[in-house]
């Protein structure tokens, strides 16, 4: 069994991966911070959605649903900006716009895990988790 440092980042490359594959569903381990990264990209329309799942040995499964237009993938590009050896935090003020507003930013902030035009509304900052275009 191997240990992954970065669970985020390992889920990220599972929805990459499986999208270049062209796969309907993906799996990974089940958190709190994944399903709540999970959340605002459903909310933001970029996956169909995912399940929880439990597995024989105890570990809970996240089945992450992928969502496709016309044949392709709704995620163009997702990419990891905050890296467990550099965390990247940022003011609401000084947050750019992904892609002049096409994308989006996740950020973890006080009050949870949002889009960056949900930090906008709230006016909140916080570490930028990955873009999403």
């Amino acid at each position: 069994m191997s240990v992954v440092t970065d669970t985020l980042g390992d889920m990220l490359t599972r929805i990459r991966n499986g999208q270049m594959a062209n796969l309907a569903v993906v799996a990974c381990p089940s958190s709190k911070h994944r399903k709540s990264v999970l959340d605002t990209l459903a909310r933001e329309g970029y996956i169909r959605g995912y399940t929880e799942t439990q597995q024989g040995n105890g570990q809970a499964m996240l089945d992450i649903e992928l969502k496709y237009h016309e044949g392709e993938p709704a995620i163009r590009k997702i990419e990891r900006v905050s890296k467990p050896g550099r965390r990247v935090y940022t003011g609401i003020g000084d947050l750019s716009r992904v892609f002049n507003g096409l994308g989006i930013s996740i950020l973890s902030t006080p009050r949870g895990v949002l889009s960056d035009n949900e930090a906008r509304a709230q006016h909140v900052g916080g570490e930028v988790l990955c873009r999403v275009f």
